[in-house]
């Protein structure tokens, strides 16, 4: 695997110093760039890769938070914020780690680890060989091929109740059985982009409309029993699923 390309984004030069002086000593990544502002931050992301982004959250015109709103091909995110009280809104927008400055050289390394591990999950699931891609090809609106220990299983989309973010898996509910393939909750919400059956509710949900038994007190509870929180950026779900 090619190094990670790593993008910081801080209004401290302290902040920088501190990351690329514990960057320093790991062989797999390569800092490409570092920016003083969110602003210079989206425009180098939107013309170059990135693979990692160190980013602080309080800095002047953009912050953080709202760059990772903007920001519409995200790469891996650790938050390094002095405040602690961002932590819930950063998670709820998918980001790898968040580190409370200051943070230890361990603390770090172990954000880093994560970051790296996610990375190469995502790159395993792009290398995808000739026959499944042929697979692939073969699937249309009303079927989905999973990935399960060493088969493909295809599934009925019709029959699944939703999808499950879980570590660097995705539980595929149908009904009370359930199947854990390798892949990232984002990939599923890619490929039924087009599919209105389905919607994102949650960090870790992606839910199918008619599989829905009533809603209440912000919980969607499902047919198969399950009750599922909409997460607090997905507040908007009620109002499009009414």
């Amino acid at each position: 695997m090619n190094k990670i390309k790593i993008l910081i984004v801080d209004d401290e030069p302290l902040a920088h110093e501190i990351i690329l002086d514990y960057l320093a000593d790991l062989p797999f990544v390569e800092v490409v760039s570092q920016c003083y502002l969110a602003t210079e931050a989206l425009n180098y992301i939107s013309e170059n890769q990135v693979d990692l982004l160190f980013l602080d959250v309080n800095m002047p015109k953009l912050s953080g938070i709202e760059l990772l709103k903007v920001l519409t091909n995200k790469p891996q995110v650790i938050i390094t914020s002095a405040y602690q009280e961002y932590a819930l809104e950063s998670f709820e927008l998918d980001v790898c780690d968040y580190l409370l400055k200051p943070y230890r050289y361990d603390r770090f390394l172990k954000a880093v680890n994560k970051a790296h591990e996610q990375i190469k999950l995502q790159t395993s699931q792009s290398e995808i060989t000739q026959p499944e891609k042929e697979i692939d090809a073969k699937n249309n609106d009303s079927n989905i091929f999973i990935k399960v220990d060493k088969k493909l299983i295809q599934l009925k989309l019709a029959d699944i109740s939703f999808f499950e973010a879980y570590g660097n898996y995705v539980k595929v509910w149908v009904n009370e059985k359930v199947y854990l393939t390798p892949r990232t909750l984002s990939s599923f919400e890619e490929q039924l982009e087009n599919n209105l059956a389905f919607i994102r509710i949650h960090k870790s949900y992606i839910i199918q409309k008619s599989q829905i038994n009533f809603i209440e007190a912000g919980v969607i509870n499902m047919n198969n029993q399950h009750s599922l929180s909409i997460g607090k950026s997905y507040k908007h779900v009620t109002k499009t699923l009414l």
